[in-house]
């Protein structure tokens, strides 16, 4: 499984990227929530030297057990269902020998490596409508458990990580085509219908944050309070910020205005304290990370490995929009963590694993 590897095919720039904005989370959560910042410093720490050793490993090998990874999520993410651990109306947890984690996150990483294998070698027969709704009933499985947590949020991300990797293993234009006329349509058909008071497609609480967003002066003071707030404290971070930990009376975050500070709303934290340049060195590192992924995919050796790093550079590109979109009101409230900055082991350390399988996939690249 190990390989010899060239010292100078290691992408160090990649490291560096995610290790910088990994630090700017520690910091922010310390000023969240400081009794969390120990274990996002071991989070740091653990998914650092998991991402140095799947680096090393020929991920063409490890793909082989795909099937097994497949059978091993749909485990993880049914037993959540039957035995999970429940916070409010959400049950994502699951405590195995006396550890908690997230099969959610989890199921991300998993589901690239499954389809960049199965992809890979269905892919003369990828076009073909049996192999299409093979694909989509493999995925289906997956995202339903993931819904039924219910998670819609981490679902919808799942759902557009899938539809990359299917245009990434080769999917005919016209097919896409043929996808986004019914697709966009019964979006809108959905949302039509989920505002509906008296529906029963998705949770209650899910519909007032969709409402909150369509009807931001009606639900300013309910479901809109917490993004209206984050916003504020943004704003208030002006160019500079207001100061690392700052005793400001105007601090919007000391004020524990915003819930979640450490996870959903870590963006308003780095917003508020660091200012416009802190945000946007944020936004930055995150597009660096997500380009450098798919560069390493242009240079692969095969479709896999292709697959596998665009798949997780999206990953980490769309996950980071949803979460700073929310942060300052340009999407509906979600629950999803922003890479390498929320508190939150399990997407820290699945987070790093995905990164650790491209440089895998980089070390391995075609030469020119």
């Amino acid at each position: 499984m190990l390989k010899h590897y060239r010292i100078r095919d290691f992408d160090f720039k990649l490291v560096i990227f995610v290790t910088a904005l990994t630090i700017i989370g520690i910091l922010a959560i310390g000023s969240a929530e400081e009794s969390l910042q120990g274990r996002q410093i071991s989070g740091f720490l653990t998914g650092l030297f998991l991402m140095m050793v799947i680096s090393l490993f020929d991920y063409s090998v490890l793909l082989n057990l795909y099937w097994v990874m497949y059978i091993a999520n749909l485990v993880l993410l049914s037993m959540v269902i039957a035995m999970g651990e429940g916070r409010g109306v959400a049950q994502r947890w699951l405590i195995l020998f006396g550890i908690q984690f997230q099969p959610s996150e989890i199921a991300k990483i998993i589901l690239i490596l499954f389809f960049a294998q199965f992809i890979m070698k269905h892919k003369e027969k990828l076009n073909t409508f049996s192999r299409i709704l093979l694909c989509c009933f493999l995925f289906a499985i997956p995202v339903t458990l993931v819904y039924l947590q219910p998670d819609l949020s981490t679902s919808i991300v799942v759902v557009m990580i899938f539809c990359v990797i299917m245009f990434i293993g080769g999917l005919s234009w016209k097919i896409i085509a043929g996808v986004l006329a019914v697709a966009v349509p019964a979006a809108v058909i959905f949302l039509l219908i989920v505002i509906q008071p008296d529906q029963d497609l998705i949770n209650d609480y899910q519909r007032k944050r969709i409402m909150a967003f369509i009807n931001q002066e009606e639900y300013s003071m309910t479901e809109g309070f917490q993004q209206e707030n984050s916003v504020m404290a943004i704003g208030s971070g002006q160019l500079y910020g207001k100061g690392y930990k700052n005793n400001l009376i105007s601090s919007v975050k000391n004020a524990n205005y915003i819930a979640e500070q450490e996870t959903d709303f870590i963006f308003a934290v780095i917003g508020e304290e660091f200012g416009f340049i802190g945000a946007c060195s944020v936004i930055i590192l995150i597009f660096l990370i997500s380009t450098e992924c798919l560069l390493i995919a242009r240079r692969a050796k095969d479709l896999a490995g292709t697959i596998i790093a665009a798949g997780v550079g999206c990953m980490i590109g769309l996950q980071a929009f949803v979460n700073i979109g929310v942060a300052t009101f340009l999407l509906p409230n979600t629950g999803l963590p922003l890479p390498f900055v929320s508190h939150g082991l399990t997407s820290l350390v699945s987070s790093f694993i995905g990164i650790g399988f491209v440089l895998n996939v980089g070390l391995q690249r075609i030469r020119k």
